[in-house]
């Protein structure tokens, strides 16, 4: 994982809403995941490649669909990475 690359994608509310409805709904195509706001498919294309390259995104194809799906692994070690900071010792 690039922690530049998870950030970057992460930086960006409309890639964050994104991964807040596969979290609540689960695999969704492109489509169910552009539906209901003001963009081109094109769009919706470039923000789930920005989140498939930072690995925060799953897709598998099934027929002429592309299911998406939070990749949950990736949210694990950032939280852990994320811990660790916490962990350090105070310098005097």
């Amino acid at each position: 994982m690039s922690l530049q690359r998870t950030f970057k994608a992460l930086s960006d509310p409309t890639r964050r809403a994104m991964l807040e409805k596969l979290a609540k709904h689960g695999r969704l195509t492109a489509g169910q995941l552009g539906e209901g706001v003001d963009m081109t498919s094109a769009t919706v294309s470039h923000h789930l490649s920005c989140l498939k390259e930072a690995g925060l995104v799953d897709d598998e194809r099934e027929g002429k669909y592309i299911y998406y799906q939070l990749n949950t692994s990736v949210v694990e070690e950032i939280w852990r990475w994320a811990a660790g900071l916490g962990k350090g010792e105070e310098k005097k």
